[in-house]
């Protein structure tokens, strides 16, 4: 009755289910082992923001990169910002989605080292070959607060770090690369400035980090272990159907010579 499953077409058939199985059986894993890293990942988010803010010189040092720990936590510092050694970082978009620059301006502390604080977003107004007309920090002796964020990499942004640009414009925020140009101790990563507010809201502060979907990742796991729990129920009602239909013929012939009338 099930002689047909010897058949090219179904040993094709079978063969290609039981490779789906093992497969789709991975791929739920897999989106597990995703929805794991993200879940961790907000809980550390949402860990750094509510932790109480402490001065910059606890987490960063000059030379010292920032930690998965460190990331995002609130730290404060005294000093000034230094205006004459600012640059932009070019291809960074607002909460809108355009395209402009983020301020990146040195901040001097009490004990000369300096610290870099992105003030924020500015449109590309004049264009993107010049530097643009950039809203002016507080002057004088100021208290900065912000989340303390790590060095920019290709890897991690996608962005090149590509050479010959305009004056004043850089494409990543690299500590050692500032440190080199403003030939002073530069503290590791930056700090995404938080307080004092701008005036008249430029530059635009960034927004605070989202999180990451990791339900969506765990319904995409229990969808693959659905789909490989229906592929052995689905070989199995393929291949009754089949029978049946093998077997309808014969039966069909066999009622036909018992009805046949005798010879006589």
């Amino acid at each position: 009755m099930y002689r047909f499953l010897l058949s090219r077409q179904w040993v094709i058939i079978t063969l290609v289910a039981l490779l789906l199985v093992p497969t789709m059986i991975w791929l739920g894993f897999w989106q597990m082992d995703r929805h794991d890293e993200r879940a961790a990942r907000n809980r550390l988010v949402a860990d750094a923001l509510a932790a109480d803010p402490v001065p910059v010189e606890r987490l960063a040092a000059p030379g010292d990169a920032v930690t998965r720990a460190e990331r995002y936590r609130t730290v404060t510092a005294e000093g000034r910002f230094d205006t004459d050694d600012e640059v932009v970082v070019r291809r960074r978009t607002n909460a809108d989605d355009r395209v402009g620059f983020h301020v990146l301006t040195p901040f001097v502390l009490d004990d000369g080292k300096v610290l870099l604080v992105n003030r924020g977003w500015i449109p590309a107004e004049a264009g993107r070959t010049t530097f643009p007309e950039v809203p002016a920090p507080p002057r004088g002796e100021t208290t900065v607060k912000g989340r303390l964020m790590p060095d920019e990499t290709t890897e991690a942004s996608g962005i090149k770090d590509l050479e010959g640009l305009p004056d004043r414009q850089i494409m990543l925020i690299n500590s050692e690369q500032q440190a080199e140009r403003l030939g002073a101790q530069v503290l590791g990563g930056y700090v995404a400035q938080t307080a004092p507010e701008p005036k008249d809201g430029t530059p635009e502060r960034l927004g605070d980090p989202g999180k990451e979907n990791a339900a969506l990742n765990y319904a995409y796991a229990v969808q693959w272990w659905l789909f490989a729990a229906a592929v052995p129920v689905g070989w199995f009602v393929l291949a009754r159907r089949e029978a049946l239909e093998r077997t309808r013929p014969a039966a069909g012939e066999a009622d036909a010579e018992e009805t046949e009338p005798a010879a006589v």
